[in-house]
């Protein structure tokens, strides 16, 4: 299955929410008035693009509608989908910790596939022929760290672990050095994220920082917070709060193959200004995929006629 169909199946969900709602306006409108904005302006919030992110899109698409001096409301599908492109940008170098010696520090809450996440870029990475290393430093769950060896095993990755408890900086600081005397391309380090307690947090993310500063310090560093796309805007909370905490290099959300929701994709990157790098739409290790603004809101955006002939 290709690459964009993968997305495209995944996203089916919001698709579904918002195309036969915009389907509805382009064709059920007779001219474009106040009314018909704000018609779109509510299916891309309940799609949760957010508020300001959608603010934005419809200026956009009335500037456009009064340069191009288009009458017809089907005529704005087209301008609809260029506006929301325009939101976001995934700068040209956000994937440059693939092709270096790198440390991945992974961060999210419990529950948002923040573990599935390290074992599936792991997988893939090792797919395009890296050599890679998993980190257990999420220590607080037993749970997390049999998860990650389920992971390493699938993907055909080593892991460094020690048991439930065990400090994370001990742990990151084994994996570092075992990264370097086996000459690994890309260590991925799965750590822990309690955002209720932001100050345990901000200390625990100190020492591991601290750690692959002394002990690696050539290393290209990356961190990416794992947000799950179906809690929708408290994705976008939780994404400001541990920007507080960590200087965050990259996004990625999950589990949009299971929400209505996917537009939140779009507002996370346009109201913090950080790129979404990976989005997951399924279990599967291929189901983890870079993030394409382009092939993402083509996606969103799939004629349902396409769809019926599928």
């Amino acid at each position: 299955m290709g690459i964009f169909r993968i997305i495209k199946n995944g996203l089916s969900k919001t698709r579904k929410s918002i195309a036969s709602g915009l389907d509805y306006i382009f064709n059920g409108f007779t001219h474009i008035d106040d009314e018909f904005y704000e018609e779109i302006e509510e299916i891309l919030i309940m799609a949760d693009l957010g508020v300001e992110t959608t603010g934005e899109i419809i200026e956009s698409l009335k500037e456009k509608v009064e340069e191009q001096k288009i009458k017809q409301p089907a005529d704005c599908r087209q301008l609809l989908i260029d506006s929301i492109k325009e939101q976001m940008h995934v700068p040209e170098n956000a994937y440059e910790f693939e092709n270096t010696k790198s440390v991945v520090l992974v961060i999210g809450v419990n529950g948002v596939g923040k573990t599935t996440t390290c074992g599936k870029l792991a997988g893939n990475l090792k797919n395009e022929g890296k050599k890679v290393i998993l980190a257990a430093a999420d220590t607080f769950r037993a749970a997390a760290i049999e998860q990650l060896q389920e992971w390493s095993v699938r993907a055909d990755v080593p892991l460094i672990s020690q048991q439930a408890g065990t400090d994370p900086a001990a742990v990151v600081f084994d994996a570092v050095n075992s990264a370097k005397s086996k000459k690994a391309d890309i260590l991925i380090c799965d750590t822990a994220g309690r955002l209720h307690n932001k100050k345990n947090l901000m200390e625990e993310l100190g020492k591991i920082n601290r750690v692959i500063d002394r002990e690696y310090p050539d290393a290209f560093r990356e961190t990416l917070v794992v947000l799950d796309g179906t809690t929708g805007q408290n994705a976008l909370m939780q994404a400001r709060q541990f920007n507080e905490v960590a200087k965050i290099t990259g996004i990625v959300i999950t589990k949009l193959d299971g929400t209505a929701k996917g537009g939140i994709a779009i507002a996370v990157q346009k109201e913090l200004g950080i790129p979404v790098k990976y989005i997951g739409v399924g279990e599967k290790l291929e189901d983890l995929q870079k993030f394409d603004a382009d092939q993402f809101v083509d996606a969103l955006f799939a004629v349902a006629e396409e769809e019926a002939g599928e």
